[in-house]
This record gives structure tokens, sequence and C-alpha cells, in this order.
């Protein structure tokens, strides 16, 4: 049902239909690659765009946030779609390679999801039992742990469902899951892909893996996340992405090297308005503040960033300012 309901919703706003033949006269090129996460609201933006711009070919890869990264480094694509920022010596490389800095552009949030079969009957699970489930040395293994009793299949044991390691989620994952003193233990099954996750849980009856929201399908539960084991579980909706009170609220991210300009600029600033925000709420992820929509891509929409591997906080960890991008900073994100 909520499959059909978006894609009413995509319908409804005209990314359904064919880009056409684009008219006739050169094409720019604008190449975007990296999070899987974002790969679906990245092809829906460019086929919206292409209906008022059919000069402008846009040319989108997912592979992960950091082969996106990687291949803005390398000047093999013009913007880098990630979910997590970038590290401190991404920023170097950057630097040295492009002779330019670093810009971050948020184009807004997902609220990173924990999901569950569809027949699996827990409802919330909390940061510290899901580092307990991931972890190394993690203590929780079955689902009567959780549960006091197995599924009603019968079976038991959990399958966990991880992420390849050059996955931004993955990052963003264990920095704010398992926190800096731990790291993932052995023995999940790490599908190439956001998509591929949700697919193998609706597959699993005793599966549990994290994806961005907007990956839900009929097939599987959302769980309610809690920051502390009794404490009240938060749903990982729009609204709660919106006000930062879901624990594990991320921004999504669009780089460039440099101020983006001419087309470049043009496009990210279609993506902050009220026609790209669209986009982004009807593939269920929550637009950035309406105090930003529109704002022209030369200041920054966030704070300063995270380093990777910090003692996960308690406090949600979506970010927002006033102003679109500014060059990016390898220096401590503390959350909203």
């Amino acid at each position: 049902m909520e499959s059909r309901i978006r894609l009413i919703l995509l319908a409804a706003l005209g990314l359904l239909s064919p880009l056409g033949c684009g008219g006739e006269g050169p094409q720019t090129v604008i190449r975007v690659e990296g999070s899987d996460t974002m790969v679906n609201v990245a092809q829906a933006w460019a086929e919206q765009y292409r209906k008022t711009h059919p000069h402008i070919s846009l040319q989108v890869l997912g592979g992960g946030s950091g082969v996106g990264i990687a291949s803005l480094i390398d000047g093999n694509c013009d913007l880098a779609n990630t979910s997590r920022k970038m590290k401190e010596n991404e920023i170097a490389r950057a630097r040295a390679n492009r002779h330019g800095e670093p810009m971050e552009h948020v184009v807004g949030y997902d609220a990173l999801a924990v999901f569950v079969h569809k027949d699996n009957p827990l409802n919330e699970i909390s940061i510290e039992e899901l580092a307990e489930i991931y972890g190394e040395r993690g203590r929780i293994t079955t689902w009567s742990q959780l549960l006091g009793t197995s599924l009603p299949n019968g079976s038991d044991k959990i399958v966990r469902v991880n992420r390849q390691n050059s996955s931004g989620t993955y990052d963003y994952f264990r920095d704010v899951v398992l926190g800096a003193q731990r790291d993932f233990k052995l023995g999940s099954v790490d599908p190439s892909g956001s998509k591929d996750v949700v697919t193998l849980i609706s597959w699993t009856p005793s599966a549990i893996g994290y994806s961005g929201i907007g990956c839900r399908t009929d097939g599987v539960k959302v769980l309610a996340l809690a920051r502390c084991k009794g404490q009240p579980a938060i749903p990982p909706t729009v609204e709660n992405a919106q006000s930062g009170t879901y624990p594990i609220t991320r921004p999504l991210q669009i780089y460039t090297v440099g101020s983006p300009t001419g087309h470049i600029g043009e496009y990210l600033d279609w993506i902050r308005s009220t026609d790209g925000q669209k986009v982004v709420l009807a593939l269920g992820y929550a637009p950035i503040p309406e105090r930003n929509v529109g704002a022209r891509s030369t200041g920054g929409d966030r704070q300063p960033q995270q380093p990777a591997r910090e003692k996960p906080s308690t406090e949600p960890t979506r970010a927002t300012s006033t102003r679109s991008a500014i060059p990016v900073r390898a220096v401590a994100h503390k959350p909203q």
C-alpha cells in the first residue's frame, strides 16, 4: 500500500513520464554519482529537471557515498551524493587533486530506519539493543532476548543484515550506534545496495537491518527507535526527521569542489527549491527547512561535521543552519 501511495505521489508530480527526446542542439552534461540511499531521489530530480531544461543531460550513478566522493576527488563527476560527511583524508585529497575547497550542500534529511520482516511481532528497539546486536562482543543474538520468545515461525537466531563498507549508511550507523570503541561483529549478510537490504529482510522472517526510510516496502516493518532502553521510542516519520526527534536522523548532502556556478549551480538551486523539495517528500525523505528553500547555493545548510567514530550522541543527529553550502571543515559535529 505504501509503495502504491508513493507511485501516486510521483505520478502527481509528473515524475513517472518519460524524459522525451529533449529537443535539438548541444547537450550540457552534469555527472552525478554516489549514495545508494539517494539514487532514487537523484534520478527523480533528473527526470523532473529535464522537463524544463531539455538541453541538460544528467547522468546519475549510485555505488555508495565513498564511491561518489572518490569520483569527485578524481574529477570524474560534478556532484557527489552522500549520506555521510566527507572524512578528513578525503577533504585533503580533494584540495590536493582539484585545487579547490570541497563544498557541502544539504538537500534533505533521512530518518535512517531499522527494518524487520512484516510478520515480526517486535515494534520498537533501542540504540543500546542495536549495539548489542551489531557490535563486536554483542550479547544479543536471538529474538527471544528481545521478545521473551522465539518468532511465530519458530526461528530464534537473529540474521543481521548490514551494508558494505563503501556505503555512507554503513559508516553512519557504525559511528552513531556502535561508537568509537566498537566495530561491527563478523557474520552479517552484506548486500550491495539500500534496496537490496530491504528486499532481503522482506524474504527473511528472522532478519533485521537498516536503510534509508525511502526504501521501505510492504514486505517489511519499520521499528520505532529509543535512544536508551526504557525511553519513549520514536517512529522514523518525515515529521520526526524534520523536528530532529527521531534519534538517527541524518542530512543528505551533495558535495562540489568550489562554489558551484553556471548550469551546476542552477541545478543545485532547483534541487533546493520548492519543486525540488517536493520530490524529496514524495520519496519519503524530509525536506530542508522552509526558511532555506530556494536559497542560492553560496552558504551552508549545515553545522560543522562529525569526524568518524565519535561516541554516539543521545541527542538527534540532524543539523541545520541558515545558509546552503559552506566549505567543509573536519571538526566535531554538534547536533541541533
